[in-house]
């Protein structure tokens, strides 16, 4: 039986879990990477090397997208016996000649609409890693949908490399929005649909309308954002405007009420002075941000950014831990606005779960794993509520 280890973005996870399916008789440890920052490079080589300090005859394979840039490297770490390309890894033959992908039962099913971008942002390695946009027809994503329902998914997070370019590879040209809409009524049996990060300047009119008139959508968008700057983002050569950003926030306050917010973003990209990072700083105040995800700015050899005067790693870390800081009270917020309130919450382990608005819930009395439970929520702060 093999052993999974999985780091990086969600479109990882999902491919993780579906390696888990198709590596069931597969010896040995089996390692998906990530090629976003160094430390998660960092991490996927110290579980390596963990693993091998265990069970030093357990053969190790390595994969995912740092794999992919520099197999060399990956390959000459102890007990490392193979590296999969991401064009090979969920290919059922790479795992097994007779294997076929089953679907992993978990509280929580991802599924994965296209692989790969189209655009070149200066910091980023992961086209590189993963080639250009392709998308997933319909068809397919309705049979892999209709299999996590019939698993006893209750919540299915739509996950790719850039979701919002979907659709123009295939016949007709369908759009992200136009698709998920389709998708959820030829899998009626779903009760949550949730995207994961998205492109704040491509999100199609099919979307939109989903967001304001579908109730199974969640209520809950997660920006890719990066900057508050302009010329950051310039810099970062990212297709939207702090404004543009903003506008899109307003939008989606004001056809789904309450919705909840969360955006990605970079601290310390090459050349941000401390006015830039300011910028940054009042965008997460201005736009009632509560939820961030922040990355220090971590070199990506091969990247332009690379190359960009640096800004000091010390710095770095300082500004993201106050970017974070300055999302609390707005988490705050969001949470205290539900007390007293009933909410759907997914019941994952360790009687923890997420609400409609991706709010953590750590729960009372300990659900069953994967079932939808309606809760009370008795106690709120920025860290996630009671119910």
């Amino acid at each position: 039986m093999s052993t999974v280890l999985n780091f990086g973005c969600r479109l990882n996870a999902c491919e993780s879990d579906a390696i888990r399916g198709m590596a069931a008789g597969y010896p040995g440890t089996i390692v998906n990477t990530c090629a976003v920052t160094a430390e998660a490079e960092r991490t996927a080589r110290a579980a390596i090397r963990r693993a091998f300090r265990e069970q030093p005859g357990g053969p190790i394979t390595v994969t995912g997208c740092a794999a992919t840039l520099d197999p060399g490297r990956w390959s000459a770490l102890p007990g490392v016996t193979r590296v999969v390309p991401n064009a090979a890894k969920l290919n059922p033959a790479t795992w097994s000649a007779d294997a076929g992908p089953a679907p992993v039962v978990r509280a929580r099913g991802f599924l994965q609409v296209q692989q790969g971008c189209d655009h070149r942002c200066t910091f980023c390695i992961i086209p590189f890693a993963r080639g250009p946009s392709r998308s997933v027809p319909l068809a397919v994503l309705v049979q892999q949908l209709q299999a996590m329902v019939d698993a006893g998914v209750q919540e299915c997070v739509v996950t790719g490399v850039d979701v919002t370019s979907y659709g123009p590879d295939l016949p007709g040209a369908p759009s992200l929005g136009d698709t998920l809409r389709r998708l959820l009524a030829l899998v009626p049996g779903l009760p949550r649909l949730r995207l994961s990060s998205i492109d704040p300047a491509c999100i199609d009119d099919g979307l939109w309308g989903l967001l304001a008139n579908e109730p199974r959508l969640m209520p809950h968008l997660h920006l890719s954002v990066q900057s508050g700057s302009d010329l950051v983002l310039k810099r970062m050569r990212r297709r939207h405007s702090r404004a543009g950003a903003l506008a899109v926030i307003a939008r989606a306050r004001a056809l789904r009420p309450g919705v909840a917010i969360g955006a990605d973003l970079i601290a310390g990209f090459p050349t941000e002075t401390d006015a830039l990072f300011g910028e940054t700083l009042d965008f997460v105040t201005e736009a009632a941000l509560p939820y961030v995800h922040v990355f220090p700015y971590s070199e990506r050899p091969g990247t332009p950014a690379a190359c960009m005067p640096t800004v000091p790693v010390p710095v770095r870390r300082e500004r993201a831990a106050r970017l974070r800081l300055a999302a609390i009270p707005h988490a705050a917020a969001l949470h205290a606005a539900q007390l007293g309130r009933e909410v759907e919450v997914v019941v994952e382990r360790g009687g923890q779960g997420h609400t409609q608005h991706f709010a953590p819930v750590r729960l009372g009395a300990a659900g069953v794993v994967g079932t939808l439970q309606r809760v009370r929520v008795r106690a709120a702060t920025a860290a996630g509520l009671v119910a």
